[in-house]
């Protein structure tokens, strides 16, 4: 069964996996998830609250809880609302049908009464349905500039998880457990120099990453410092 998909042309990525997502400090939250995926009964209010910058993984966590929904045969549905935000909120029509509704980037609509209105009515359709919410931010609930205080009171009630940047070490685990999944390996040398050139976030790590691992299959080479230099044009640092 194919996840759920809108037909605004959204699309999950198949490599958002639960096995993918190397926590480091967020091990706690990603249990949470993992949980808000099987639970027959809701917690509290029935919702799941993660924020923090971008490049910690947010989306992928709601992908991969939407993956998992639908593995087991459940109904799950995805919005990413930075990318709706110029639609009419009537998105969120009937979203109690679904087992469990992923919000991602809330911040993005946040603020617009329409949107703010419609987000109140279809957190207390899924709440009477006993059907599970998660949703993103790049901020605590209390930080976003909601103007209508029901929907501020609802947020209240979340289970909320902060997601912490990845140390260095855990940056490194994460490119490995990645190439490991892709057939490649990348030794710790190799992972360094990565990181010692490339931006920071995982996002573009995980983007160079890909783009080695076309490299490595298109030249049958296996992932070294000279080899990774000349995939990428990395010139020697002046």
């Amino acid at each position: 069964m194919k996840p759920t998909q809108l037909s605004l042309g959204m699309r999950l990525r198949d490599d958002a996996t639960f096995a993918n997502y190397y926590p480091g400090a967020n091990a706690v939250a990603l249990g949470y998830v993992e949980h808000a995926c099987e639970a027959e009964d809701q917690w509290m209010d029935g919702v799941l609250y993660i924020w923090g910058s971008a490049g910690v993984g947010r989306s992928h966590l709601l992908q991969a809880a939407c993956l998992r929904v639908e593995e087991r045969g459940g109904r799950a549905l995805y919005l990413p609302l930075a990318e709706l935000g110029e639609y009419d909120p009537n998105v969120l029509d009937n979203v109690e049908e679904c087992d469990l509704l992923c919000l991602d980037d809330i911040q993005a609509v946040t603020g617009q009464a329409h949107w703010e209105e419609a987000l109140f009515h279809a957190f207390n359709r899924l709440r009477d349905a006993g059907k599970q919410l998660l949703i993103t931010a790049d901020a605590a609930p209390r930080e976003l500039p909601i103007k209508l205080p029901d929907l501020q009171s609802r947020l209240s009630l979340a289970l909320v998880f902060q997601l912490h940047e990845l140390s260095d070490d855990d940056k490194l685990r994460a490119l490995q457990l990645r190439a490991s999944r892709r057939g490649l390996q990348l030794p710790d040398d190799v992972g360094r120099f990565i990181l010692s050139r490339s931006e920071r976030s995982m996002t573009v790590l995980f983007d160079t990453l890909e783009q080695l691992d076309r490299a490595s299959l298109q030249a049958q080479r296996k992932l070294t410092i000279p080899f990774l230099k000349e995939a990428l044009g990395w010139q020697p640092l002046k």
